[in-house]
């Protein structure tokens, strides 16, 4: 891999919450020290009860992505219900053993309920209530630590997952360029509206996108 190489160097965050996850991210590409792209999606959609964030290089990131909706869509074809939360993770564990440059967060919500899971360039997996994945990870656990409570709501999480970024974003320089959330809960996969991120930034005092 070169040093120029398109990354996302970033800051993802992911929070097991009272009723579900929550997964977000800021939106910035960098190329060394130049910024790239400051419209990058790292927050995707796998199925309707999964979610994955991506940090590192793009082309890798794109390629898991398309890879695990494929993977997971037959899964569900063929058995006929949705893939759990930790298959997922295992799955995409296995496959990051084959060499790709990437920090993942994988979160869902299944029969069990709702999951976080960390996914390292080793294929390592590891659940907890909350972590993060990038360049400004330290930053934003440093606040996630003060503000996380297991059994918060939606509403709550979403302005700490804001905040969280927002201090990543104020010390790492390769975060920034606004930010992405979304919520998996028992109804499914939610991308949340970025004119709502707007207004809860302007509530919070924070600067949108930087």
């Amino acid at each position: 891999m070169t040093e120029d190489a398109l990354k996302t160097g970033t800051t993802t965050i992911g929070m097991k919450i009272k009723d579900g996850v929550i997964l977000a991210s800021d939106q910035r590409a960098t190329m060394g020290n130049l910024i790239a792209h400051s419209h990058v999606q790292k927050v995707y959609k796998l199925s309707d009860n999964i979610g994955m964030t991506i940090a590192g290089v793009v082309g890798d990131a794109q390629l898991m992505v398309r890879y695990m909706q494929s993977e997971i869509s037959i899964y569900q074809m063929k058995k006929g219900s949705p893939m759990s939360v930790s298959a997922a993770a295992t799955y995409i564990g296995g496959v990051m053993r084959n060499g790709f440059y990437l920090g993942l967060i994988v979160g869902g919500y299944d029969k069990t309920g709702g999951h976080v899971f960390s996914i390292d360039g080793a294929g390592g997996y590891i659940e907890d209530n909350y972590t993060s994945v990038g360049s400004g990870s330290l930053f934003a656990l440093g606040a996630l630590e003060a503000a996380y409570k297991p059994e918060m709501g939606k509403d709550e999480a979403i302005d700490v997952a804001i905040t969280a970024l927002n201090s990543a974003r104020k010390r790492d320089n390769c975060t920034g360029d606004g930010f992405l959330v979304s919520y998996i809960g028992p109804d499914g996969y939610e991308s949340i509206d970025l004119d709502e991120i707007k207004d809860r930034c302007e509530r919070l005092g924070i600067n949108f996108p930087n």
